[in-house]
C-alpha cells in the first residue's frame, strides 16, 4: 500500500513546520526564523533553526535537518510512511492509498515489505521443517521457549545454498534489493546464494517494530566461518543506531525510568523471558553516541552489565564516556566469574538478578575499582595518572552539582585536597573545550574540501564563489520570476562547482516538468549530503534582530530581489570574464610565440568588450 504522490504534497502543505516542532522543541522567533535547542545533539547554545518561509529545518551544530516528514521520523524514530500518516491524522486529512504494490511502493517500504517476507520464511523453517531440528535443541538448551522465540521472530535459514533465493524468486522479490539488503550473495559467476545458511537468525527490529536487518548465528564451531554474520548497512539499517531489543523494551524502559544494557542477543531474551523486560543489547559492538542519543528518548539511567572478561570491561570503559557525554546516570553490575545475564538468571532466576541491578555501583566507584585491580594505586606516578583519568570523566559531566559532589568523593577515596582536584577540573573542562573547537574547525575543514572537490584551478576568488553560492540559494526563494531569470541567464556548464552544476541541472528540469518551486518540495529532491549543503545556504544562521522592522520602512521585498539577482547575474558573469582575462595574461607572461601572444591579446580586448555589453533575457 502506497500514498498518493498528492497527497503527500498536499499534508506537507496543510502542515506550518514551526506548529509541529513546537510540540517537542521550544522555539523562539529571532528575525524571519525560529530558533531552540537541538533535540538531536546536546548543546548550550541554539543552533537548531525552524524556517516558517521555506517550510524547513537544519541545526548548524550537527547538521540534521529537512522538512517536516523528516523532523518526525528523525525525532520519533518512524518510518516515512508513520510520518506522513501521523501527521495526516493531527490535521484531520483522510488518506487514500494505491493497491498496486510493485509498481508505486516507495523504495523503503518495499524493502521494509522484503525483511518482512523474510522474516516470516526463517521463522516458519525454525518452528516446522524438519531440518531446523538442530537449531530448535540449541534454543531448548538456552531454556528459550516457544512463545519468547514467537515473540523475537526467531528463525532459522535452511543449510543450503539457495533455499532463500528460491523463495524469493517464488514470492516475485527483486533480487537486486535483497543483495542490497544482505540476504543472499552474488557469486563470481553472478549467480545468487544465500548469505546466512545453515544459522540461527535474529530478526533486527526497528524502535517502532520493523525489521531492519538480520544477524546469523552458526551452530557449528568452525574456525573459518565468523560465528555471527550481521546484515550490511543499508538505507534501513545503520547499525551504530540500532539498539537490539528496544522496540519490546521501550514502554518497561519508560515505566521503570531506567535501562538495562546487556552485550549479547540471547542474554536479553533470557532477561525479557524472564520477566526482566527494560533491557537492550549492543549487539556484540561498541556503544555509539547514536545509540546514546536513541536510548536517552526513554530514559536518562541505565544499568551495564556486561561480562567480566578484557572485551567487557573495555566495552563497559568505552560505554561510561560516551554515556557521560550524554548526561546519563550511570550505574554497573557484576555477576559472579564465569557467569552472563543469560546463564546467571537461569539458575538463580529473577529476584537474584533484581539483587544484582541494585547493588550495582556508580561509575567512578567501577573505574576506581578497575584501576585498583591493576594495581594502579601501587605506584604515585600511576595513582597520579588514575586520578586525572577519573578527574577527566568528570569533566564530561555537565551538570555542575553532580560533577561537585562525585569531586569530593574522589577527595575523600584519596585523602587529597578538594582546591587541587577543582584545579584538575579546570584543565580538563578547558582541554574540552578547546577538542570540541578543533573537532569543529576539523569538520568545517573536511566539508569544504568536499564542496570544492574536483575545483577547475581558475583564477577565481572568493568573492565569485561567495556569489555563485547566492546565485543557488535564489534558486530555493519560491520565488517564480528570480528562478527564471537565473535559468535563463545562466549557463550551468560556466559554473564553479559540480555541486552547484548537479543542483542547476535538476531545479530546471524540476522547473520544466512540474512548475513546483516550494523550497520543502525542491530539497526534497536531493541526497541527504547535498541538503544538508543547501539547508546551510538557504537557512541564515544569523538574522537581523526583531525590531528592524520597526526602525526601517517597509520595501516591495519582489522588486528589490529581483533587481539584486539581476545585479548578481551580471557580477557573477563579469567575474567569470575577469578570471578569463587573467588565464590569458597569465599564458602571455609566460608564452615566447608572438602570434599566440597577439591572439591572447585579442582576445582580452574582445572579452573586456563582451563584460561591458552584458545583457539579460529577462523573458521566457
Amino acid at each position: 500500500m502506497r500514498i498518493p504522490e498528492n497527497k503527500i504534497e498536499e499534508i506537507r502543505d496543510s502542515a506550518n513546520i514551526v506548529d509541529v516542532v513546537s510540540e517537542y522543541v521550544r522555539l523562539k522567533k529571532r528575525g524571519k526564523n525560529y530558533v531552540g535547542l537541538c533535540p538531536f545533539h546536546k548543546e548550550k547554545t541554539p543552533s537548531f533553526t525552524v524556517s516558517e518561509e521555506k517550510q524547513i529545518y537544519h541545526c548548524f551544530g550537527c547538521h540534521n535537518g529537512g522538512n517536516v516528514f523528516k523532523f518526525l521520523m528523525e525525532y520519533k524514530k518512524i518510518s516515512y510512511i508513520e510520518a506522513v500518516q501521523e501527521l495526516a491524522e493531527q490535521l484531520g486529512i483522510k488518506l487514500d492509498y494505491h493497491n498496486n504494490y510493485s509498481q508505486i511502493q516507495s523504495e523503503q517500504e518495499i524493502l521494509f515489505e522484503i525483511n518482512k517476507e523474510v522474516a516470516q520464511y526463517y521463522s516458519n523453517n525454525l518452528l516446522n521443517e524438519i531440518e531446523a531440528e538442530y537449531a530448535r535443541n540449541y534454543f531448548v538448551n538456552r531454556k528459550i521457549k516457544v512463545q519468547t522465540i514467537r515473540a523475537f521472530g526467531l528463525g532459522y535459514a535452511l543449510n543450503t545454498k539457495d533455499s532463500l533465493v528460491k523463495f524469493l524468486i517464488n514470492k516475485k522479490i527483486d533480487l537486486e534489493k535483497a543483495l542490497h539488503l544482505g540476504l543472499i550473495g552474488k557469486s563470481s559467476d553472478d549467480r545468487f546464494y544465500d548469505r546466512l545458511s545453515g544459522r540461527i537468525i535474529f530478526p533486527i527490529f526497528s524502535p517502532n517494530g520493523r525489521v531492519v536487518a538480520f544477524a546469523g548465528r552458526t551452530l557449528v564451531d568452525n574456525p573459518d566461518s565468523a560465528k555471527y554474520i550481521n546484515s550490511p548497512e543499508s538505507s534501513i539499517y545503520v547499525k551504530g543506531k540500532t539498539l537490539y531489543g528496544l522496540s519490546h523494551a521501550k514502554d518497561e524502559i519508560r515505566k521503570n525510568d531506567r535501562a538495562i544494557i546487556v552485550e549479547g542477543y540471547i542474554d536479553l531474551i533470557s532477561l525479557y523471558q524472564n520477566g526482566i523486560k527494560n533491557v537492550v543489547a549492543i549487539s556484540g559492538t561498541a556503544l555509539t553516541d547514536e545509540q546514546a542519543q536513541l536510548l536517552s528518548r526513554y530514559t536518562k539511567n541505565v544499568v551495564l552489565i556486561f561480562d567480566a572478561d578484557a572485551a567487557g570491561i573495555n566495552a563497559s570503559l568505552r560505554s561510561i564516556e560516551i554515556l557521560l557525554k550524554r548526561d546519563f546516570d550511570i550505574k554497573i553490575a557484576t555477576l559472579p566469574s564465569n557467569e552472563d545475564p543469560d546463564s546467571f538468571i537461569n539458575k538463580f532466576g529473577k529476584e537474584e538478578f533484581k539483587e544484582v541491578i541494585k547493588k550495582a555501583e556508580n561509575f567512578l566507584e567501577y573505574q576506581t575499582a578497575y584501576f585498583e585491580k591493576k594495581g594502579a594505586f601501587n605506584d604515585p606516578q600511576e595513582t597520579t595518572k588514575a586520578i586525572r583519568e577519573l578527574i577527566r570523566l568528570l569533566a564530561l559531566i555537565d551538570d555542575e552539582l553532580k560533577r561537585d559532589i562525585l569531586l569530593k568523593n574522589i577527595s575523600k577515596r584519596f585523602n587529597l585536597r578538594e582546591k587541587i582536584l577543582e584545579k584538575e577540573l579546570e584543565n580538563a573542562l578547558q582541554k574540552i573545550k578547546l577538542d570540541q573547537r578543533t573537532s569543529e574547525k576539523k569538520v568545517s575543514n573536511e566539508q569544504l574540501d568536499s564542496l570544492f572537490q574536483g575545483k577547475p584551478k581558475k583564477n577565481l576568488s572568493d568573492v565569485y564563489l561567495n556569489k555563485e553560492v547566492e546565485l543557488i540559494k535564489f534558486l530555493f526563494e519560491g520565488n517564480e520570476a528570480v528562478i527564471k531569470l537565473i535559468l535563463n541567464n545562466i549557463d550551468p556548464e560556466n559554473l564553479e562547482l559540480d555541486i552547484h552544476k548537479d543542483i542547476f541541472y535538476k531545479i530546471r528540469y524540476e522547473y520544466e516538468f512540474s512548475h513546483n518551486i516550494k523550497p520543502s518540495h525542491l530539497l526534497s529532491l536531493f541526497d541527504e549530503e547535498t541538503q544538508n549543503y543547501l539547508r546551510q545556504i538557504i537557512i541564515e544562521q544569523y538574522t537581523i534582530s526583531e525590531n528592524w522592522n520597526e526602525t526601517h520602512p517597509p520595501v516591495n521585498i519582489e522588486i528589490t530581489t529581483y533587481k539584486y539577482v539581476k545585479d548578481l547575474i551580471i557580477k557573477i558573469k563579469q567575474l567569470q570574464i575577469d578570471a578569463q582575462i587573467k588565464e590569458n595574461v597569465k599564458t602571455i607572461d609566460l608564452a615566447t610565440n608572438n602570434d599566440l601572444i597577439i591572439s591572447l591579446l585579442e582576445k582580452n580586448k574582445q572579452l573586456a568588450i563582451q563584460k561591458m555589453n552584458i545583457k539579460l533575457v529577462e523573458k521566457l
